[in-house]
């Protein structure tokens, strides 16, 4: 069962941190054989989700606010740890992170950066895209709008 925790940066625990970082570099840095600045000093500014299985965060957010990268608010560092995908859980992620935005920044405009092989999985929470492919850290990537 996956359950979630939405905190502030300086609400997180240093073990909290630890993992998310583990959890993005995991994914991001080493699955993704992508060579990144992960730690890009954004975090301060952003609300986390923190998705836990157990003990574990296996599934993370973060979120921003309207102007902080895009003109609407915006969810990034989508990412669930690779042994659990099986079970689904990013339709969970999404659908608590879309709230949290709604809840904490007052709008239901949200646009994303998104790699574009997840096209379909954003589609299904209502986004489409808004721009054509591009490159970001040499991965295929797609903007995406939900209003």
């Amino acid at each position: 069962m996956l359950t979630f925790k939405i905190k502030r940066f300086n609400e997180l625990s240093l073990q909290e941190l630890y993992q998310l970082l583990q959890l993005r570099s995991e994914v991001f840095v080493v699955e993704q054989n992508c060579v990144y600045q992960d730690i890009d000093g954004k975090d301060e500014n952003a609300i986390h989700v923190l998705g836990f299985n157990n003990d574990e965060i296996v599934a993370y957010t973060r979120l921003f606010d309207k102007g902080y990268y895009f003109e609407e608010a915006s969810i990034g560092r989508v990412v669930v740890s690779q042994k659990v995908r099986a079970k689904k859980w990013g339709h969970d992620l999404m659908k608590v992170s879309i709230e949290a935005i709604e809840r904490e920044f007052k709008t239901s405009a949200i646009t994303i950066s998104a790699q574009e092989y997840l096209k379909k999985f954003y589609e299904t929470h209502r986004f489409e895209q808004t721009s054509e492919m591009y490159l970001e850290d040499d991965i295929p990537h797609i903007q995406m709008k939900r209003k």
